[in-house]
């Protein structure tokens, strides 16, 4: 062993070297004393289609690549003009007229409402296009442009027009497109609206976005984004404490605590917009209604899943799991932070830690302990054993399975661990439902109506195994009515109590148990950032914010030159020194603890 650690260490120190040795030789690089802002990830882009990418990295990404109809206002998250400067609606709340604003796209073309609407009516009309967003085209009739208006009629009124969240694509550049389900957009520069373009993308390693001097708001300070995807988020942490990296997002408690005491950088830590739950596979279908998948059985049965929840003690997990750094969650999935929205259990219907009620409504429902401790179905068959799917190379995910199996050990239900990278994950938990019960989670937006659409019956893989993006393959008739009718409900406060009937329908029906909401930990160096405004700007989010503001607005100093800094303009050498330190650690990872290479797979 101590042989094998030896060549890795000097193996190490040759990449390091050679990293040291491109950067030097770049010293004379044209791009030295340009703003770089470099922003550490530990995901990778699951795509650079904004019609495929569901990942939450992919889809900030994009949030800084493409402009949108609106987008939240920075100070109060209310929808505010983006690519619409302005709308309209009829009375019957059936039509609305965006007026799209008079701007290029980086090509130097202009943006028209024939953009938009090409758009619209790909999503309306190709299956693949609707993975990452078909709910916020469903209720579309029709979709037309006349000059710089975009006309959207619908089949019913809609409150959450103004928060569309879908980007708008030049349509000359993707118009040729014809098998959306397998094209990557790895055509560089990209053709953009928003602060950045795109520029080059290493699948797994970076992505290097470039300032666009036509958008609208005026060129961003900074002249060059770069996101670099670490494989062990222990990496992307010594790559922040060593300035490799200048900011870093969505810590968890433990790696947060490791940064909380560096002078150089800046400890972030604000109420997050993210809920931490467990998806339920109780009895995957596609959209046809045929089952796919080999869930268990036994969580078809709401009481068993109900069960399971009163067995969960999420206080202790917040508290030996997260740190503290988090709120033990009582309701659904929409966090605290947005008070408008969020519903939390009262009186009976809330679910407590009780392991003798858990025990209790199991027996009831003829779900026997055996000899070892160990319940069958009621039948006999088959013992309640389920699989806990967690992500590959995730500390947080391995400790949460090791207080599950304990949790409902005591219930009389045996849980074993399955790790999964993150391709398979999102496949076997999306598409295929190859799993009992899963961790999740999903950033929410402003209004929450798209995350509680991941929950339609139509978000479910079609026959075929296409499209869909469900979140729980939850298909019910309760929820499905309550949808449309917030849909359509334009009064305020009437909408929000329809929205919140939904998350009580999750929470009392348990296809998903919210266990947390977690805190959103940052960090970023205060060296190098001189200026970052969050979002919403009073105690808001940086990465992990709903828009593109933070990004839009950072400030960064100058990359001086190799020969007075050791650091180099154009950071080619960092970054492929950084991608080596990275295989490196892997590697020794795999040597010291046998784990295997992953990475975080946290939808948007």
């Amino acid at each position: 062993m101590r042989k094998w650690l030896a060549r890795f260490v000097a193996l190490g120190v040759a990449v390091l070297v050679a990293g040291q040795g491109t950067t030097a030789a770049l010293a004379q690089d044209p791009a030295a004393g340009k703003k770089i802002f470099r922003v550490g990830a530990t995901q990778s882009m699951d795509s650079m289609n904004p019609f495929l990418a569901v990942r939450l990295v992919s889809t900030s990404i994009h949030r800084w690549m493409y402009g949108y109809l609106t987008v939240p206002d920075p100070k109060t998250l209310a929808p505010s003009p983006d690519l619409a400067e302005s709308w309209t609606t009829s009375e019957d709340g059936l039509t609305w007229t965006f007026k799209i604003r008079q701007a290029k796209w980086s090509d130097g073309q202009p943006v028209t409402a024939e953009d938009a609407a090409w758009t619209f009516n790909k999503m309306m009309t190709d299956e693949a296009a609707k993975t990452a967003n078909g709910p916020a085209v469903e209720n579309f009739e029709t979709v037309t442009a006349n000059g710089q208006d975009l006309v959207i009629k619908l089949k019913a009124p809609q409150a959450s027009m103004l928060e569309n969240p879908v980007p708008i694509m030049p349509k000359h550049a993707w118009e040729s497109v014809t098998d959306m389900a397998n094209y990557d957009a790895e055509k560089y520069p990209s053709v953009s609206s928003g602060p950045y373009i795109a520029v080059e993308h290493k699948k797994d390693q970076y992505v290097k976005l470039q300032a666009n001097p036509n958008y609208w708001r005026g060129k961003p300070k900074i002249d060059e984004l770069q996101v670099i995807f670490y494989d062990n988020p222990q990496a992307a942490v010594a790559g922040l404490k060593k300035g490799d990296i200048d900011l870093l997002g969505r810590m968890t408690p433990q790696e947060f605590e490791a940064i909380q005491n560096d002078p150089n950088i800046e400890a972030w830590n604000t109420q997050g917009r993210r809920a931490a739950y467990l998806q339920v596979n109780h009895g995957a279908t596609t959209t046809d209604g045929k089952a796919v998948g080999d869930g268990h059985p036994a969580l078809k049965d709401v009481k068993v899943r109900q069960a399971v929840h009163y067995a969960i003690d999420k206080q202790k997990l917040v508290d030996e799991v997260q740190n503290g750094l988090a709120k033990p969650a009582d309701g659904s999935i929409v966090p605290p932070m947005y008070k408008d929205w969020f519903w939390e259990a009262t009186g009976e219907e809330k679910v407590t830690y009780d392991p003798a009620k858990a025990n209790q409504i199991l027996d009831d429902a003829g779900y026997k302990k055996g000899s070892d401790g160990v319940r069958t179905m009621p039948d006999g068959k088959r013992k309640l054993e389920f699989r806990f799917t967690i992500h590959t190379d995730t500390p947080v995910e391995d400790k949460l399975a090791e207080y599950l199996t304990a949790f409902l050990k005591e219930v009389g239900i045996t849980v074993t661990t399955v790790k999964l990278d993150s391709s398979k994950f999102t496949e076997e938990t999306g598409t295929t439902g190859n799993f009992d019960i899963a961790i999740s989670g999903w950033s929410v937006n402003p209004d929450p109506e798209e995350v509680l659409a991941t929950h339609l019956c139509s978000r479910r893989p079609a026959p075929n195994g296409e499209g869909g993006g469900t979140e729980s393959f939850f298909c019910d008739d309760t929820f499905e009515k309550l949808y449309q009718d917030q849909l359509k409900e334009l009064d305020r406060p009437k909408r929000v109590e329809l929205i919140k009937q939904m998350q009580e329908r999750l929470y009392t029906q348990a296809p998903i148990i919210a266990i947390y909401y977690t805190n959103d930990l940052e960090g970023y160096r205060k060296d190098k950032v001189t200026s970052i405004t969050p979002i919403p700007e009073d105690k808001g989010l940086l990465y992990g914010g709903s828009g593109y503001w933070p990004f839009y607005t950072v400030d960064v100093k100058a990359a001086a030159a190799a020969g007075a800094s050791g650091e180099s303009g154009s950071n080619t050498g960092l970054i492929a020194g950084i991608v080596g330190v990275v295989v490196i650690l892997g590697l020794g990872a795999f040597f010291l603890t046998r784990r295997r290479k992953s990475t975080a797979d946290e939808r948007e």
